[in-house]
């Protein structure tokens, strides 16, 4: 038995003459928006709102940034603006005033530093490899 398998899922179907749903939506939401406007408002007032809302219902309609709605771009700056941002610059970190006193505190151990040698670092890691029992802490060499 063969089953047809649906094409062309992402492109919304044509309701309306050349509209989407979501088009014909769109557009008339704006213009019954602006008929609105236009019979309550004072002339000058509905004029300018009128023209905030004609271009906003238009890029609804059919404006695109990156091949997605500017509904999906509007959703995303609304998002943006409303919520808490936070900008961190330099992060700096908190050290503790009683960790830095400790850490003076305690006895310093010689840790050779990458100027050096590489002679003399091999040497100092292989002797204390060698002299310090890493169970005991106590000479490696002892008399059998």
């Amino acid at each position: 038995m063969r089953y047809q398998v649906p094409q062309f899922i992402e492109i919304e179907d044509k309701i309306i003459g050349p509209l989407t749903l979501k088009q014909f939506v769109y557009l008339v939401g704006g213009a019954g928006m602006s008929f609105i406007m236009y019979n309550f408002l004072p002339l000058i007032v509905a004029l300018l709102l009128i023209a905030i809302i004609i271009p906003i219902s238009l890029a609804l309609a059919f404006y695109k940034i990156n091949n997605k709605p500017f509904i999906d771009f509007m959703e995303s700056a609304f998002a943006f603006y409303t919520k808490q941002n936070l900008y961190i610059w330099k992060k700096e970190e908190k050290i503790v005033e009683a960790k830095k006193a400790e850490a003076t505190t305690e006895a310093q151990v010689y840790v050779p530093r990458l100027s050096d040698s590489k002679l003399k670092e091999l040497s100092w890691s292989l002797d204390i490899n060698e002299n310090l029992n890493p169970l005991t802490g106590e000479d490696g060499k002892s008399t059998r």
